[in-house]
């Protein structure tokens, strides 16, 4: 297969297509980013001319149109997605949707029927399951080196959804948004979490608003706060292991991420100073048999495959992401996180709220 064309609804420059799309698309040379589209015009030609990108448009359907796109990337505010996915799965594209798929599990189940009825492929920005360091620890639980996993328990920062915020990310404070500590910065982690270990067969959730309030740093206004900022999952997995997951929004003095993974004859410690799991720099430590604490563990070169190694950070992951992408359309294959799996996770969203509820 060729190069790969890619297009980017949402490629204003400082968001997140521009941290993390756009490096890993630059630095892999299987894909070319083809074109862009944001709201208006001025951004557009903006970000492409920074990008280097030669078409540019302030409106979706152009983009979709474009013959040199073949994989559509959907990067904008989650109201919007059920919008611009089902007019690129009509254009007959295979599109790749950031995470969260859409605002709740009904949409995303009509997203996912139509995407399948299209006989369209799809990949859904779960990327956290691309971290080499995770990748290595799934090795090293097939090969025993831990024992039984009998236990788990994760603890993270949301890092956002503080006391404090913009006017421009207000809507992070605002259920009806889609983008909340809930369905963003945990689930990212949880889905690694299961990735890893296995899915939850039954769990009970805990979700409160803890901050009520958000302090705008502009002008110091205050605007209510309707997302649960205080986050936790208890339960068992299909193993037999318990597991048990805080999330909170904001940061903390501790530690911002930190999972740990027991088993009958050793430890598996992941450690990171930023809380979104799936784009932070992971620190690795363990401890085997007779050992007396963990130490640091150094991840094989064999499970950076397909992160080049200029890349750090957000755009690490989604590069390892865009990698398999593209061996799955050169050999038929599916093996990428789509809308069918996404739904499954937009269903956990809405088990946990019904257990809190």
């Amino acid at each position: 297969m060729s190069t790969i064309g890619i297009g980017i609804i949402g490629a204003s420059q400082g968001g997140w297509a521009s941290i993390s799309h756009v490096p890993a698309l630059k630095a892999l040379p299987d894909f070319e980013l083809r074109a862009i589209s944001t709201s208006r015009r001025e951004s557009a030609e903006a970000a492409a001319a920074a990008f280097g990108v030669e078409a540019a448009f302030d409106n979706h359907a152009d983009l979709l149109a474009h013959p040199g796109v073949d994989v559509v990337v959907v990067a904008v505010k989650v109201p919007h997605h059920q919008k611009l996915i089902s007019a690129a799965l009509d254009a007959g594209k295979t599109v790749y949707s950031e995470w969260p798929l859409a605002l709740n599990a009904t949409e995303a189940a009509e997203l996912a029927r139509r995407a399948q009825a299209a006989g369209v492929r799809t990949v859904i920005g779960l990327q956290g399951r691309y971290q080499p360091e995770l990748r290595y620890v799934r090795r090293m639980i097939e090969e025993g080196r831990i024992g039984r996993v009998i236990g788990t328990t994760m603890v993270g920062s949301g890092m956002v959804w503080g006391s404090e915020t913009t006017r421009a990310h207000a809507y992070w404070y605002d259920r009806d948004q889609g983008a909340t500590p809930l369905s963003a910065a945990a689930l990212h982690a949880i889905d690694a979490l299961q990735v890893t270990l296995g899915e939850f067969t039954h769990h009970s959730a805990n979700l409160v608003v803890g901050r009520k309030e958000v302090t705008l740093a502009e002008d110091g206004s205050v605007l209510p706060v309707s997302v649960a900022d205080q986050i936790a999952l208890i339960g068992t997995l299909e193993s037999g292991a318990a597991a048990s997951v805080f999330y909170r929004g904001g940061t903390s003095r501790g530690d911002n991420f930190r999972w740990e993974i027991n088993g009958t004859d050793g430890d598996i410690v992941l450690t990171a100073a930023w809380g979104n799991m799936q784009v932070a720099d992971l620190a690795l430590h363990a401890g085997f048999g007779k050992d007396a604490s963990v130490s640091p563990i150094e991840v094989p070169a064999e499970h950076r495959a397909g992160i080049p190694d200029e890349l750090t950070g957000p755009s690490r992951n989604v590069a390892a992401l865009y990698t398999q992408l593209g061996r799955d359309l050169r050999e038929g294959t599916h093996t990428v996180p789509d809308f069918g799996y996404a739904l499954t996770r937009h269903r956990l969203i809405e088990a946990m709220e019904r257990s809190q509820a």
